[in-house]
């Protein structure tokens, strides 16, 4: 799924959540939604701090951690 859609989804539950309350099945999804965009956003995160290269004024390369 798409994770603008992913988000939009979490907030219409969310949202229905504050005035209607939600069904089971609206739970559960909400739950799976929210674990997804987690994953996401981890993964996201992870590959952005294998990609930090440190670079001190000694080394022109950089140390890659």
């Amino acid at each position: 799924m798409d994770i603008d859609k992913l988000i939009a989804r979490i907030n219409e539950l969310s949202r229905k959540n504050k005035t209607v309350g939600l069904t089971d099945a609206e739970t559960t999804e909400r739950d799976e939604l929210r674990r997804q965009y987690l994953d996401n956003f981890k993964r996201n995160f992870r590959q952005q701090l294998d990609n930090i290269k440190i670079v001190d004024g000694d080394d022109e390369e950089g140390i890659k951690h």
